[in-house]
């Protein structure tokens, strides 16, 4: 599991075959690192914030580095025959971020060509519709109108089914979270070294719940496993795992006067005012600002579904009024209006719906209101720890949820009287969340 957990720490591992450690696993980048010896064995605070440094002077100053994956940051990987298949068996899990972002842009440039190329075959078939009545080639201009505006049918009620921009919103999204657990992984093993703190086997298990919960809220595969399009019910994307029930009920369990007391003391940078405000803030995300955006979801979920029913249908009803053209001098003139105006109203419905991107919207109300979300599991997580010191620093924690919010730590404090059971959820005032 060690080696697997490594594997995310940089986009291309290579386990070298002539020299392996029998004993512990030994973590070597390509460049030197100013300060850390190879064959150092334990590290100082000082020594420890060099190796960050220099990492990040890797990633940062090399020119030839890969800005998708950092494919020249390279970690090097030491490990016993006993770890082998575990590289073997998850080294595609090492260019994921990689993966996600070729195929995100790649279903960005299908909803632009798709887009263009529906409403120039709607466009064409409704040229040749309006020619049709007048000219001597009557019936070649009628049935290539009616193929095209079939094909244009057929190929709006496809993409309308798939929605490229959403699809393309969901690899986006992907990319960030795959890079930041990239991030997080090698951070945290290049701050412990070969310390049994972190590398034992709850770092590595969480690391790997993450991973799989990544892989199930956005999924690279297009058919089969696509997200629903188009769900019954909008709730918030979640890429995270679950907390582990039997620590939840045993935090839960736990008495909350006895947690109080400790947390006045200050241990671990919480007080009992943070915990307040940690509450204040939890309550108004549930119940302001996840509810309109979510309320926002569904009012563009709605007419996004509408967009996508009314396009084909406007493209086949003027199918249909192209096969009248020419039937006789009363339905000549109504037949190739009638395709002319539900062509030329298919094209703008179509460019409504992909041009603005709508289907990308509706994956942005849902992705806000995930990280919503997790930042209240978070506070959860960390308030229902009942032994502060397994708890997150109280300060950083508190500056942790202020950037991800787009306020100052200052500004957070407002919120800690809104943890009060007296205070109704009507009262509560718009958060206006500014991280998207």
């Amino acid at each position: 599991m060690a080696s697997v957990v490594r594997l995310l720490a940089g986009s291309s591992l290579v386990p070298p075959a002539k020299s392996r450690l029998r004993g512990r696993s030994a973590l070597c980048c390509r460049a030197s690192l100013r300060g850390v010896g190879s064959n150092s064995t334990s590290t100082t605070t000082s020594d420890q914030r060099q190796l960050v440094s220099s990492i990040d002077e890797l990633t940062l100053g090399r020119v030839d580095v890969d800005p998708i994956a950092g494919a020249d940051d390279r970690v090097v990987i030491t490990t016993g025959d006993d770890g082998a298949a575990e590289v073997e068996k998850l080294q595609a899990a090492t260019d994921r971020a990689q993966m996600h972002d070729i195929i995100g842009r790649q279903r960005d440039n299908w909803n632009h060509l798709l887009l263009h190329s529906t409403n120039s075959l709607a466009l064409a078939a409704c040229a040749m519709a309006a020619l049709a009545p007048a000219s001597t080639s009557l019936l070649a201009l009628k049935a290539s109108a009616g193929a095209l505006l079939a094909s244009a049918a057929v190929t709006m009620a496809a993409v309308n089914r798939i929605q490229p921009s959403q699809l393309a919103e969901e690899q986006r999204n992907a990319t960030w979270l795959w890079r930041q657990l990239e991030r997080d992984v090698r951070a945290t093993l290049a701050l412990s070294g070969a310390s049994s703190s972190v590398t034992n086997g709850d770092f590595f298990q969480e690391a790997m719940d993450r991973v799989l919960a990544l892989d199930a809220a956005y999924p690279l595969p297009l058919l089969p496993g696509m997200l629903e399009k188009f769900p019954d019910i909008v709730e918030p994307t979640r890429w995270w795992p679950e907390k582990n029930p039997a620590r939840r009920s045993a935090s839960c369990n736990t008495t909350r006067h006895g947690a109080r007391r400790v947390s006045v003391a200050g241990d671990n940078g919480w007080t009992l005012e943070l915990e307040e405000e940690m509450r204040g803030i939890a309550r108004v995300l549930k119940a302001k600002d996840e509810q309109e955006y979510l309320s926002f979801g569904k009012a563009v979920l709605t007419l996004n579904r509408g967009l996508a029913v009314a396009g084909p249908a406007l493209a086949g009803t003027a199918v249909i009024a192209a096969a009248f053209i020419g039937s006789g001098d009363t339905g000549t003139s109504w037949a190739s209006g009638a395709a002319v105006l539900c062509g030329a109203l298919a094209a703008a419905v179509n460019t409504v719906e992909h041009g603005g991107q709508v289907g990308m919207v509706f994956e942005l109300c849902r992705n806000v209101t995930g990280l919503y979300r997790k930042i209240q599991d978070d506070i959860e997580d960390n308030l229902e720890e009942a032994n502060l010191r397994r708890r997150e620093n109280g300060e950083l924690f508190e500056t942790k949820v202020a950037l991800q919010l787009g306020r100052s730590p200052s500004d957070l404090r407002q919120f800690k009287g809104m943890a009060s059971p007296s205070f109704r959820d009507e009262d509560i005032r718009n958060f206006d969340g500014e991280l998207f």
